[in-house]
């Protein structure tokens, strides 16, 4: 018997006595189910109408809406998806759908935080017509609107769902997914499965970990030097080519690719121990064990450096890095990394040691690299993303006078919606990615070897089993958390959106899948629609089940997700919940 929590018998009773009509939620009470559920969905006579054999795809000549339709089209005709939950609904056979009308009414707008990514769908029931039509204001919300219609057609021959409008936006502009490929390497192919998988679950911002203290696997033109060191193999790098490959790949499915290049002490470790492979001298406790017996740890976790802001060659390096990074990546946003500091680490280098001595502190040393370079990478155009630490750190932070609110954005990841409140009550805007709630590695416990946590007595609590961040979270529990919890209506309007973080000290391409899906698409739905229904009821009870229909769905494109409960529950709609 699998080990789930019991829940008694007598509690049941308690929760049928209160909530004696507590209505049974199943995927048959609604037919067929769009992920994210869209905002406004309209099917007062459900039906279904065969595609015809010669059915198309009408749409404006744009570079990346070409592509997109191609794909649906090919999609649509060769998936045959068969619902877990087949929907028992007559089909029209007399008069197939002809023809997908799209219309567009900004070819030009580039995709950009911000973009207007609404669409609306209308599938006539063949009495009405035999042309569909998809209206969108800019070829990203067509691009949203046509996975919207890809699953609305199932099984073979393929079918659609008729008689239905659909009117949808999302609610926030900034829909992400962190991957970190420093701490292991993910190959190029991994990178677009995961950016076309957020496409179909309608996120729209990869943002690439790329550098950390582990590696450095990015090849720069003007600093090739720092992967050639700094990368595991010759075969564990990323080309000019590749990123340029990857951030049009990007384009074509309406995700955005934003860079994080980690600096100075900005980063966990510093996360800049790789730079030392190539440039010792401007990294400070560089390749020293991370906890020295006796004294305070070095780094977070193994793997230490921090760039030293005393050494002019730093700032050199470092603009170099810079340019190369914005030349490669033409997004307006530029991630700087900034969090954890660590003061131990730095104050192993003499000159360091020195300007403490002389009343200096190592705030001042964090707004020398801040002052040296966020200067430079707001002349090249770009809004800077910088993690919360670099302003609410307790240790080392730097001045909000440095932090020019209409340039910057903090992205908190620290102790939930307390810190998200501290941020925008000083005036940031804010990406919300709450370890307690988006970090995705948490719960698989500690990786450092020779742990004594791991050799206890039988019976020891061992708490979060040595996982900084556990328990696992869960997919209900990222559905259900509020990003703009405790805010009042201005200050939730600076919270930009949400992101998920998966950090890969234990996970590599082989896991990669079922970490990610179907926990991120919890987040995806209730970034796209919320996680409440049109009385202000959270529906993650009904979601339950089509969560399980669109991860299924997913599994049959080709992307490994994890089951979210048996088959069993599936198929005896309701028997799995807490109450009937």
């Amino acid at each position: 018997m699998g080990n789930g929590t019991k829940i008694p018998l007598s509690f049941l009773l308690i929760l049928a006595l209160f909530f004696p009509s507590a209505p049974q939620i199943t995927a048959a009470s609604y037919p067929i189910n769009v992920w994210p559920k869209p905002t406004t969905f309209s099917w007062r006579q459900p039906q279904l109408t065969l595609l015809s054999p010669n059915f198309s795809i009408l749409f404006p000549a744009n570079p990346y809406l070409k592509p997109a339709v191609s794909r649906y089209f090919n999609q649509i005709f060769s998936e045959h998806y068969t619902p877990l939950v087949v929907p028992h609904l007559n089909v029209t056979t007399s008069a197939p759908l002809a023809c997908l009308s799209i219309g567009v009414t900004d070819l030009s707008a580039q995709l950009a935080h911000g973009v207007n990514e609404s669409y609306a769908l209308t599938v006539p029931s063949p009495s009405e017509s035999t042309t569909a039509t998809l209206t969108a204001e800019t070829v990203w919300g067509a691009m949203r609107g046509l996975e919207t219609f890809s699953q609305l057609v199932f099984g073979n021959p393929p079918r659609v769902a008729s008689g239905l409008y659909i009117s949808d936006q999302p609610l926030y502009t900034y829909r992400g997914v962190m991957l970190d490929t420093s701490r292991n390497y993910f190959t190029v192919g991994d990178l677009k499965r995961l950016i076309k998988t957020m496409s179909m679950n309608k996120l729209n911002v990869f943002h690439w970990h790329i550098t950390d203290s582990h590696s450095f696997p990015l090849v720069l033109p003007s600093e090739s030097v720092l992967a050639e060191k700094g990368a595991y193999g010759e075969k564990m790098k990323y080309t000019p080519e590749d990123v340029k490959a990857l951030v049009e790949f990007g384009m074509q499915y309406g995700v955005r690719v934003v860079p994080e290049i980690d600096m100075p002490e900005l980063e966990t470790e510093a996360h800049t121990g790789s730079w030392a492979e190539a440039y010792p001298e401007i990294v400070t406790c560089a390749n020293m064990f991370w906890s020295p017996a006796g004294s305070n740890p070095l780094a977070a976790e193994p793997g230490t450096g921090q760039l030293n802001p005393l050494n002019p060659n730093t700032y050199e390096i470092a603009k170099n890095v810079i340019d190369d990074a914005i030349n490669i990546f033409p997004d307006s946003f530029y991630h700087g990394g900034a969090d954890e500091v660590n003061a131990n680490c730095w104050k192993t280098d003499k000159d360091i040691q020195a300007f403490l001595a002389k009343n200096g502190t190592l705030s001042l040393l964090l707004e020398l690299f801040v002052n040296s370079t966020l200067p430079y990478i707001l002349s090249k155009n770009r809004t800077v993303v910088y993690w919360e630490d670099v302003l609410l750190s307790s240790d080392i932070n730097v001045s909000a006078s440095l932090l020019p609110k209409e340039n910057i954005i903090l992205q908190t990841w620290n102790n939930g919606p307390n810190n998200t409140k501290r941020l925008v009550e000083a005036g940031y805007r804010v990406i919300v990615s709450s370890a307690d709630y988006y970090y995705l590695d948490c719960g698989h416990g500690d990786f450092t070897g020779n742990n004594s946590l791991y050799n206890q007595p039988p019976g020891t609590d061992l708490g979060n089993g040595g996982s900084w961040c556990g328990p696992f979270k869960t997919w209900q529990s990222i559905y259900n958390y509020d990003i703009t919890y405790g805010l009042n209506e201005e200050e939730a309007k600076l919270v930009l959106g949400g992101e998920v973080a998966l950090w890969t000290e234990q996970a590599d391409s082989t896991v990669m899948d079922p970490r990610f899906w179907p926990r991120t698409s919890a987040m995806a739905e209730t970034l796209w629609s919320g996680n409440r229904d049109e009385t202000g009821m959270k529906r993650y009870a009904e979601a339950t089940d089509r969560l399980n229909e669109w991860r299924n769905r997913m599994v049959a494109r080709g992307i490994a997700a994890e089951p979210i409960q048996p088959l069993w529950c599936i198929r005896n709609p309701g028997m799995c919940n807490t109450v009937q």
